[in-house]
């Protein structure tokens, strides 16, 4: 399955990498909470979610980076969209939110 080249490998991929950043970071950082803190507080404070989701992010940035090398365009190209929703997401929610 992670050998074939789709939009839509690309945007799955994209939507669980950062899920598992996320969940790699909180392990490393936050395990003395539990996750249901763990997100209270991420949502509480806005500074600490563009942080948390920018190294999340790094997730897609490596699973983006070894689609472009394996030269599977289209697997990359969803993984990018999804990198930009995500982030532009994560700068509405700071502004706005």
């Amino acid at each position: 399955m992670l050998k074939r080249d789709s939009l839509r490998l690309g945007i799955l991929l994209g939507f669980l990498a950062p899920v598992a950043g996320m969940f790699i970071y909180y392990l490393i950082q936050f395990r003395m909470f539990t996750l249901q803190e763990f997100f209270t507080v991420m949502f509480a404070q806005k500074a600490l979610l563009t942080g948390i989701v920018s190294i999340s992010l790094l997730a897609n940035a490596v699973v983006f980076t070894y689609y472009i090398n394996t030269r599977k365009d289209r697997t990359a190209k969803g993984i990018f969209v999804v990198t930009c929703i995500y982030a532009i997401s994560a700068l509405l929610y700071k502004i706005i939110g």
